[in-house]
């Protein structure tokens, strides 16, 4: 570290219950550092932040912070019991920062901060935390799962706002799409310990699978029964991250094969294209819309939809806060009726919904209470399965069977509802939110049973990263009414919208003195200019080109000691495989509206 640690811990050690959760723990905080901590739920990440933060003490240990530092943090579920508005939430206590900076960032954010704390909603009371820990001026900002409950345009202002941040800060985050573009180097606390990586989250698949390799040659020295209670869950791990490889590439295919029957113009194509697909349809939704309000102050939430949901579709949701997402997914599951238009559901069709909201969980109930109502054996989709081995396929230690759910994370209670609900039998799977409060490896293995799962997915999120790898159509809301329908994940829909916003951007000076300059061509021409030809015509080698080198380099960074070996080369692959995947996506657009043109012109 070229400067001196603006905080450091040495020797720190905490109990929890019987045993250590940390234990001569070492940690050095540079004055700029952008870090990445990384753990398993339960693993001690929040209690660490407020060790840090000084809202609690250690049982030993040396802390040693630099005169004037601020530490601030902008913990996971705020205390506004004692509020009455969102606002004197903001600016209450002895650290409070100023009111005009506070007003500043809401303003930005687009948060009314004088909101009763009561009626609010979790992304506005979110907000309403962000305004007061970026007012506060930090030196060193602890961040525990920031982008929860925010909707997509608040994710992209907090990433601008962290970009450009000149202090250091922590985040805790499941969101591997804003760990990957924020952070520098990387915190992994494991076992009560912590290993410090050089490198940010980008790194952090390849280092782990690393000291998972070599803590697994050292335990072929140790007895069967320790490999057994010790080594189940990394080594798991490890299979179900290359297992995932082969569904992603399943997925891409399922991609191709959605996106055909998908017409030009983003809307779905409802004529039967056989008897077997009218068969494989699970829901058709025609021309439905949904308004709420009266005269000057309706508002049109979803306008002339149409989509016909096929047996095994994973549909993604995306939009901002407020943009219909729930309207939209209350309408196609039949809970909703529309105003106008037509949804059929299959009447095979039995739906769980998921909507994190952990309304079973009663915290005096034991774990076995809540899967099998206080019985050894569950029923898991029609089979008998003993609670402690069912446990294990949700990375839970088979101990737990009998612990208490308060005792429970915030994130283990959520893997808890989902081992409960993926165990009832279904065809139609709804997730709303799904990954909040999930650590990354519970979100593999979301990913993994989404995956297996025979029947058809809702899921609505603002995880990225996540809706890349598990959707194979996504629905996107702007607000407006419209919804666009894209084959593919929160990538492909964010393409479109910047394509979209591009052109809305460009100067109407220069559309006018286009207009005055090709008036007669823009009304007769039948055919390609020079340059759309030679685009037309050169595109789908380039295409080919980029496809072939990206298979290139997943073949190279495929090597799972190269992240060690050679950490420049693969930085540099990575972001060429960055640059390559957004080269492909504007030429296939671009093509595409070319073909389209050339189509125009020869009916």
């Amino acid at each position: 570290m070229s400067q001196p640690p603006i905080l450091s811990y040495e020797d720190l050690s905490l109990h929890q219950g019987e045993g250590w959760l940390f234990r001569d723990l070492d940690l050095h905080i540079g004055p700029r550092e952008k870090l990445a901590l990384i753990g398993r739920n339960g693993a001690g990440k929040t209690t660490l932040l407020r060790l840090i933060a000084d809202q609690i003490e250690a049982d030993k240990g040396k802390r040693t912070i630099q005169p004037g530092i601020n530490v601030v943090m902008l913990e996971q579920e705020p205390n506004f019991t004692s509020c009455e508005t969102l606002f004197d939430f903001a600016v209450s206590g002895d650290d409070r920062p100023a009111e005009h900076e506070v007003e500043a960032i809401a303003d930005q954010l687009g948060i009314d901060l004088s909101t009763l704390a009561n009626k609010a909603s979790g992304g506005e009371k979110r907000r309403a935390a962000i305004c007061r820990a970026l007012a506060s001026k930090p030196d060193l900002l602890l961040l525990d799962e920031p982008t929860n409950h925010l909707d997509l345009s608040a994710i992209d202002w907090l990433e601008d706002w962290l970009g450009r941040y000149k202090g250091a800060f922590i985040t805790i985050s499941h969101d591997r799409t804003f760990l990957t573009r924020l952070t520098k180097q990387t915190l992994w606390l494991d076992r009560g310990q912590v290993r410090k990586l050089e490198v940010g989250f980008g790194g952090y698949d390849a280092w782990m699978e690393k000291i998972f390799a070599e803590e697994a040659r050292a335990t072929e020295k140790l007895d069967a029964k320790l490999k057994l209670e010790a080594r189940w869950l990394e080594r798991g791990v490890t299979a179900r991250r290359k297992r995932n490889q082969g569904r992603l590439e399943k997925l891409w295919e399922m991609r191709a094969r959605r996106a055909a029957m998908i017409g030009p113009t983003g809307t779905a194509n409802l004529q039967a294209q056989s008897d077997d697909v009218r068969t494989k349809s699970v829901i058709i939704a025609e021309n439905i819309s949904k308004s709420f309000g009266e005269g000057d102050k309706k508002r049109t939430i979803i306008r002339d939809f149409s989509l016909r949901i096929q047996r095994g579709d994973r549909i993604g949701i995306v939009g901002a806060n407020g943009a219909g997402k729930t309207t939209l997914l209350k309408m196609i599951t039949g809970e909703l009726e529309p105003d106008s238009g037509e949804v059929n559901l299959a009447k095979t069709l039995n739906g769980v919904f998921i909507d994190q909201q952990r309304s079973l969980l009663s915290p005096d109930k034991q774990v076995r209470d809540v899967l099998a109502d206080g019985s050894d054996w569950i029923d898991v989709r029609g089979i008998k399965k003993h609670v402690q081995g069912y446990l294990k396929e949700f990375l839970f230690a088979p101990n737990l069977i009998d612990a208490r759910v308060g005792t429970l994370s915030g994130g283990e209670q959520s893997r808890l509802l989902l081992a409960r609900e993926f165990a009832r039998m279904s065809n139609l799977l709804v997730l709303d939110e799904p990954t909040n409060d999930l650590d990354l490896e519970t979100l593999d293995l979301l990913q993994e049973v989404i995956a297996d799962y025979d029947g058809t997915v809702l899921l609505v999120s603002h995880d990225r990263d996540f809706l890349d790898r598990t959707v194979t159509v996504t629905l996107g809301l702007d607000g407006s009414g419209k919804v666009d329908i894209i084959a593919g994940g929160y990538a492909e829909w964010e393409a479109k919208r910047d394509d979209r916003q591009s052109a809305k951007k460009k100067p109407k000076e220069e559309a006018k003195q286009e207009r005055s300059e090709k008036p007669k061509i823009a009304r007769t021409q039948t055919k390609l200019s020079y340059k759309d030809q030679r685009d037309y015509d050169l595109l789908p080698e380039r295409i080919e080109q980029i496809e072939a080198r990206l298979n290139e380099i997943e073949d190279m960074l495929s090597d799972a000691d190269l992240f060690m070996k050679d950490n420049d080369r693969f930085q540099k692959l990575t972001d060429e495989n960055t640059k390559l995947l957004e080269e492909k996506d504007h030429a296939e657009m671009r093509w595409l509206e070319l073909a389209e043109q050339v189509e125009a012109f020869e009916s």
